[in-house]
């Protein structure tokens, strides 16, 4: 059984055992089953996950960056990546939230609760973009890295790439060390996906067992359009298709791992390792793209939450009774696209979000307590279409470079033959070469 086969299957199991708890009431806060099962295992099985994770981002960025910085050994090259790359991450987010506005016109969402909830949420600090852009060149290098804050490891990453260009011969052996260490992590990486069923299982369980159904059932109406707007955005296929000249059906079939992981784990930053390796191994993005198109677009790529915020404006301004009419619609547009880059690493990014384009058009805050319970399982759905997202672009700005091997994108076994073929003759390699072992690799 493939790993997607492994994940689909914990993913069903987690759901039936979190619906079992929740419905016969052994969920209860405080008893065994809520305490040693739910808190306890559950809880520390995911965390730990997903720590393992986001415990691979910031050096798996660093190095593969620095690596394919060196590599391409043209700035101007990597400077127009980060054009397109910006350019077309933030068109995918305005045509999200058109779009999700549209479906969410026409369904019109409405609460029909009797009441209005006052908002348990209480709004961060959003910095504005004047600040996102000072702050991309970091104060502290260790801060940053520690902090996991990715865009100023990009930018320092970058010009520490350049550097070592500058610096000419004498750079290779770092080169080559910082070479060595990328493919280390992508073996990391591997290692980690193996326990991910589990993972997977937990943390699935836990939400289902914690949140129920009963949330989804009193806001149905904005969870099925919602649900609907995020189904419906095929312009991401669309632009595929139309420009990348790449078939949409074997993309959805490659990047199946990658939605999964990022369903269970609500994080965009923790699927970067999986977004990585799935773009370059089964689809062919060149890493000297891939390596800044992925952590970039985990950083500033918003087009789920942008969805959710078309359908969630269309749907408090229903329940309030607000007319925001078509200066309305697009200043939530262009919110959203703003908003998009002024509030990259903010924790509860959606949350923040939609209280910037609330404050703008008029809508009350209180409005956000409406949505508030039902969040952390639509999130989950948030994050697929992000990271679906991050790999279309990626897969394009690849195909314009010049660096996208179309053959290992048509193969469906790419990336996957001779794997561990490949990992036992390293390890035997390593090994003859520690031992100091005369009997030369049989493995090409």
């Amino acid at each position: 059984m493939g790993l997607t086969a492994k994940v689909l299957w914990a993913m069903i199991l987690g759901i039936l055992l979190g619906a079992v708890i929740n419905l016969s009431g052994l969920n209860v806060q405080g008893s065994r089953i809520d305490t040693y099962v739910i808190e306890g295992l559950f809880d520390i099985v995911g965390k730990m996950f997903i720590a393992a994770l986001k415990m691979l981002v910031v050096p798996l960025v660093f190095f593969s960056l620095v690596s394919e910085v060196i590599g391409i050994g043209d700035v101007g090259k990597l400077g127009k990546v980060g054009v397109r790359s910006l350019g077309l991450y933030l068109l995918t987010t305005a045509l999200a939230v058109a779009s999700a506005i549209g479906v969410a016109m026409v369904f019109a969402p409405d609460a029909n609760m009797g009441m209005i909830a006052k908002s348990a949420f209480s709004p961060s600090h959003a910095p504005s973009l004047a600040e996102v852009l000072i702050h991309i060149i970091p104060d502290n290098i260790i801060q940053a890295f520690a902090s996991g804050n990715m865009l100023q490891i990009i930018f320092f990453s970058i010009l520490l790439g350049i550097s070592l260009l500058m610096v000419g011969r004498k750079a290779i052996p770092i080169a080559e060390g910082i070479k060595v260490l990328n493919e280390a992590m992508m073996q990391m990486v591997g290692m980690i996906m193996r326990v991910a069923p589990f993972a997977v299982f937990a943390l699935l369980a836990k939400a289902v067992s914690q949140l129920g159904f009963d949330l989804l059932a009193n806001l149905a109406g904005y969870v099925a359009v919602l649900v609907l707007a995020l189904h419906l955005f095929g312009t991401l296929m669309l632009v595929l298709k139309c420009f990348a000249k790449l078939s949409p059906k074997i993309f959805l079939k490659k990047i199946r791992d990658v939605q999964l992981f990022a369903f269970s784990t609500s994080s965009s930053n923790a699927t970067i390792p999986v977004t990585l390796q799935t773009v370059t191994k089964h689809m062919g993005a060149d890493n000297s793209v891939a390596s800044f198109t992925i952590p970039f677009g985990a950083t500033i790529n918003m087009d789920g939450t942008a969805i959710m915020q078309g359908v969630a404006t269309v749907f408090i301004a229903n329940v309030y009774g607000v007319e925001l009419g078509i200066s309305g619609y697009l200043t939530v547009i262009v919110m959203s696209v703003l908003a998009s880059i002024g509030t990259a690493g903010v924790p509860g990014v959606g949350l923040v979000m939609l209280s910037m384009v609330f404050v703008q058009v008029g809508l009350p805050l209180e409005g956000i307590g409406l949505i508030l319970g039902v969040d952390r399982l639509l999130d989950m759905l948030r994050t697929v279409v992000n990271v679906t997202g991050d790999a279309v672009v990626t897969c394009l700005v690849a195909r314009t470079e010049g660096v996208l091997n179309e053959q290992v994108f048509v193969d469906s076994q790419a990336g996957l033959d001779n794997q561990m073929l490949i990992q036992t003759c390293a390890q035997k390699e390593l090994s003859e070469a520690i031992t100091h072992t005369k009997e030369s690799p049989t493995c090409e």
